[in-house]
């Protein structure tokens, strides 16, 4: 065992804490090695371990009546779609490593979070993404964008799962510091699910992949740190992909789980082989014994704790029978990666690594587990001062829209918003269409949310990842809140029934009371929303540190949410207008149609210069009953086309509704109501629908017995490139071809190409 002095001096290296190290000893009950203080580095970082986070993370509702296991015992959240199959999800964080190398950090987050699909056994078959950077017109932010961009493309494009949908925004204040969250789903039969517990005394340790490399040594710990002046210095932290062997790992996975050939498996993420290793063996309470110098190796380290930190790609732990690895290996093999044995499970509690025939660390697993052996923090909260503004903001400081022209001026900026604008730049750049799932085609999104076909069945998986930190800045509860209700809502606009929950919180330092703060209250938003739409959370991530010496990014929790679709081919509702008459209703809580609010749209943030305001109306009944109502009424083929109203508001959703379907519409507003808060006020629990006159007696009389109200905006205008808008007494004509050529090209003309 290594000396006191060397150890402490290795501590300090490693960026432990000298309480930390205090606990470690205590918990051990003498001095830790040079490398177990390695494994406490990594693993009891805040990337690994949860230890600011953990506290709040319990509050929220973890099960449901379709869960098949608890947020955080696998790999990735699953649900019970029927037919036999389970549905995989998961949303991830890789902010640190995009903002120093934005091509490969980006790239290896697509590949890290596809493993997390793989590694319960399902195959992916989406991705979606939510990125956040700053001014596209700022050259080193242009790099940035167009780094991240390209990793994603290319990663997923040539391992061949679509990239179908996300977001982006852009703010300075992520300038530096961009997000990028990446989100994964995938399928397999409920019979196939594989789970991360090793078990079965005598059972091998398999290292399947890429061989270990340099690349990646210390992401755990970076990603939990501030981001330095110096990022070149942070490079050695950045993994390499390669998603060509990937797609080889994948292959030989999908094989072997279908022979039923492994008893657990975890992919080598954060903390490479030390985090596989020890959790896999804390979950299934056994011993683990590994042999590091029979992992193997493409030079570039030498020493036994570099090889358990590497985050080198493309590598899984596989648990299994010993009579079964030959059968392993073979077909490793025919899939040309490596598939090594390097180790076994013990009956002895203890997780042992040898190096050379050196016992170089030995300890309970449990003492490097989130929760268990690592420390839990509750930081100090404090409000932020600037929520005195937006206290005391009142809509009367904001003179409404009562000239035409200026209605016209605001429509043509509310398309060029960058924030609002297509971002065809972007997606074009994706394969949507590879792997045959996808519903709709390659061009524009032709649904509220992506839709996914299952396999030889009429039925499809609805999926949306969503964001508006400007909603959470304002009121982080309420804003988080609304966050959960859009993504639901844009999932039942599809006609698909939302099923659970996964969520990326991304936030600066904890140890700011202000941004704690933030944290804690958002927390209680998704738990509040969770709770209210009966939806599970079934995992997700914490991303904490996003900041530099400028501060923090926007408080920005990312909301995943997906569905089922029964009767797809039937019942699926697409977002454009239809070719055919139609009248056109504004649904859902009565006080968001009658007396919108203008509170933190960007409308009013970005258009009148009012920064800090309340957030938008909130009502999680009227939500409820929307995400109920709309796959009722899809299954009965009365909804022609709908659209959820959130960014840029109802005319901003009208408008894409008719550049998606080619067809115009000529809508009025209620009477005694402000023109801008109902045009281009975001509340929420509102959703534009298109339905037959024979069928509007129908949906009058189904919203009214679930408690929401229906406004009768207007009609459907089919072959026409007008959108006709009655102002109370004067009426705006927009021209729908011109309007969609300037949304269509704003993103490119804001960049610097």
């Amino acid at each position: 065992m290594g000396s006191v002095s060397a150890s402490r001096a290795v501590a300090d290296r490693a960026g432990i804490a000298p309480n930390e190290y205090e606990r470690i000893v205590s918990l051990l009950n003498r001095e830790p090695t040079e490398v177990e203080v390695w494994l406490f580095s990594a693993l009891w970082s805040e990337h690994c371990s949860y230890k600011s986070s953990l506290l709040h993370l319990k509050k929220l509702p973890r099960s449901g009546l379709r869960t098949l296991r608890s947020a955080g015992e696998e790999n990735a959240g699953l649900l019970e779609i029927g037919g036999g199959w389970a549905l995989a999800f998961k949303v991830e964080s890789h902010n640190h490593p995009s903002a120093v190398a934005p091509y490969q950090g980006a790239a290896t987050g697509v590949g890290g979070i596809h493993r997390d699909i793989m590694a319960v056994g399902a195959r992916p078959i989406a991705a979606l993404n939510s990125l956040h950077f700053g001014y596209p017109i700022d050259p080193q932010t242009y790099k940035v964008i167009e780094g991240v961009v390209r990793g994603i493309g290319d990663y997923g494009n040539a391992f061949g799962v679509p990239t179908i949908g996300g977001e982006t925004y852009f703010a300075p204040e992520y300038t530096g510091k961009p997000i990028v969250n990446a989100l994964s789903v995938g399928i397999v039969r409920k019979e196939k699910i594989v789970s991360a517990r090793a078990r079965g005394i005598g059972n091998r340790v398999l290292y399947l992949g890429a061989p270990t490399g340099p690349d990646g040594i210390g992401g755990a710990a970076f990603a939990s740190e501030e981001l330095s002046g110096d990022t070149q210095a942070n490079l050695p932290a950045i993994q390499v992909g390669d998603p060509f062997r990937e797609k080889l790992l994948m292959e030989a996975l999908t094989e072997m789980v279908e022979a039923d050939l492994l008893v657990a498996m975890q992919d080598m993420g954060a903390a490479g082989l030390a985090s596989s290793t020890a959790e896999t063996a804390a979950r299934g309470k056994v011993g683990m014994r590994i042999l590091l110098d029979k992992v193997p190796s493409r030079g570039g380290i030498a020493q036994p704790h570099e090889f358990l930190l590497s985050e080198s790609q493309e590598r899984m732990l596989l648990v299994a029978e010993p009579q079964k690895v030959p059968i392993l290996q073979a077909i490793a093999h025919k899939w040309d990666i490596l598939c090594v044995e390097i180790g076994e499970i013990t009956d002895t509690g203890l997780l042992e690594y040898w190096w050379k025939g050196e016992r170089v660390a030995c300890l309970p697993p449990s003492l490097l587990m989130a929760g268990e052996g690592a420390p839990v923090y509750d930081w100090e909260c404090q409000p932020p001062t600037y929520l005195q503004e937006v206290a005391s903001f009142s809509i009367e400081q904001v003179e409404d829209i009562i000239i035409p022209q200026q209605f016209r001026e605001v429509v043509a900026w509310l398309v060029q918003h960058p924030n609002l604008c297509s971002r065809r730049w972007i997606y074009q750049q994706y394969d949507r269409m590879v792997g045959a799932c996808t519903i709709g085609s390659a061009g524009e999104m032709q649904y509220a949310a992506p839709l996914l076909r299952l396999p030889y069945e009429d039925r499809a998986i609805a999926v949306t990842l969503d964001a508006n930190p400007w909603w959470v800045e304002a009121e982080p509860r309420q804003g988080t809140a609304l966050c959960v209700a859009e993504a639901a809502r844009q999932v039942a606009c599809t006609g698909a029934v939302p099923l659970g929950v996964t969520n990326c919180l991304n936030f600066g330092s904890p140890q700011q009371p202000e941004v704690y703060w933030q944290f804690v209250e958002a927390i209680e938003g998704l738990k509040i929303a969770c709770e209210a739409l009966e939806l599970p959370v079934t995992g997700g991530n914490v991303s904490f540190y996003n900041q530099d010496g400028s501060g923090a990014v926007l408080p920005t929790p990312v909301i995943g949410v997906v569905g089922l679709l029964e009767n797809a081919l039937y019942a699926k509702v697409p977002m454009g207008l239809p070719d055919t008459e139609a009248f056109l209703y504004l649904i859902g809580a009565r006080e968001a149609i009658l007396q919108p609010t203008l509170g933190s749209s960007h409308y009013l943030r970005d258009r009148k210069g009012v920064r800090y305001s309340p957030a938008p109306r909130l009502s999680l009944e009227a939500e409820k009953a929307l995400i109920q109502l709309l796959p009722k009424l899809a299954q009965q083929g009365f909804l022609l086309a709908a659209q959820d109203v959130s960014d840029g508001g109802l005319l901003l959703a009208l408008l894409e509704m008719a550049w998606i379907g080619g067809n115009g519409f000529s809508v009025s507003m209620p009477a005694g109501v402000r023109i801008d808060a109902f045009w281009l006020g975001e509340d929420g629990a509102r959703v534009v629908v298109a339905i037959s006159p024979q069928h509007v007696p129908l949906l009058e009389e189904k919203t009214q017995e679930v408690g929401l109200y229906s406004f009768c905006l207007g009609r459907v205008i089919p072959k026409w490139g007008i959108g006709e808008i009655n102002l109370h007494t004067e009426r705006i004509i927009l021209d729908l071809v011109a309007l969609k050529g300037l949304w269509e090209s704003a993103l490119e003309r804001a960049l610097p190409l």
